[in-house]
Order: structure tokens, then sequence, then C-alpha cells
């Protein structure tokens, strides 16, 4: 079968689709861990935000995630309600919202370490392998980003 010039390539064929599913193969990977941690993978992102750099503003966890305040702040509030983080209003500004971890949201870093574990084990990659893919997917959405706009890449 011959290909005309417009017409996309086979889906296999495609890197937003290996990228796209290799993402829900990770997520399906860290599901049993995450259930057992009761978190979602849109919440572990959230915390592994924290865990790096605790009392952030609503607006920079969403950039960091490329996610829009508004989708962020029913995750907020999810992790709030589990006693994983507290949401107060910034003294010095009103109308921004910090976030902190508690001590319980503190003590899942700990308990999520696992997951890279279970990632190595899953991928039959060894570290330096997926590190070097890391890498180049990071310089790939990097590139592209740069190219369109729209989101900076948390340092």
């Amino acid at each position: 079968m011959t290909q005309r010039n417009n017409d996309p390539p086979p889906l296999r064929d495609q890197l937003c689709y290996a990228i796209y599913t290799a993402g829900i193969a990770v997520q399906r990977a860290y599901k049993p861990l995450l259930d057992e941690l009761g978190l979602t993978y849109p919440q572990y992102l959230v915390l592994n935000v924290l865990w790096a750099q605790d009392e952030q503003s609503v607006v920079s966890i969403a950039d960091q995630l490329a996610l829009e305040s508004s989708t962020l702040t029913p995750l907020l509030k999810r992790l709030e309600t589990a006693g994983h983080l507290r949401r107060t209003r910034n003294q010095n500004n009103e109308r921004q919202v910090l976030v902190a971890l508690t001590d319980q949201g503190r003590a899942l870093q700990h308990r999520a370490g696992c997951l890279s574990d279970a990632l190595l084990a899953a991928s039959t990659q060894t570290p330096a392998e997926l590190a070097a893919l890391n890498k180049d997917v990071r310089r790939l959405r990097d590139a592209i980003y740069s190219q369109i706009g729209g989101w900076d890449a948390p340092a």
C-alpha cells in the first residue's frame, strides 16, 4: 500500500503514540504501589513537586506540571482531605494560595521510593539506560516547547 504525502504514518510509527503509550505503561506499573499509598498518579506528581520544595503557590506547582491552576485545584483538595498537605492564603497577597506538606505528606516521600524500583524492574532496562532515555525525552520535550511556547520546563 502506498502512502500519500499528506497521509499520517501508521500509528505504530508515530513518535507521539510511542511516548503516549509509554506514559500509560509507566502509570500502570506504578498503579499497584500508588494504590497502596492511597494516591493517584497526578497526586503523586503534585507531591513530588512539594517534596523537592515545600510551600509553593498553586501557580508555581501548576507551572511545573504544565497544568492549569483550575485542573490542579481538585487534586489539591483531595490531597488536603487525605491529610497530605494544607492550603493557606498568602498573608501578603490574599489572591495567592500557598500549598505545604503536612508531616503525613512528608512521610509518604520515603514510602514512594519503591516506584522507581518498580519501573526499573518492569522496564528490564539498566539504571543508566533509563537515565539516558529520560535525558533524551526531556531534551525532545524542551526543544518542542522552545518552538511552540506555552511552558517553561522546571530546572
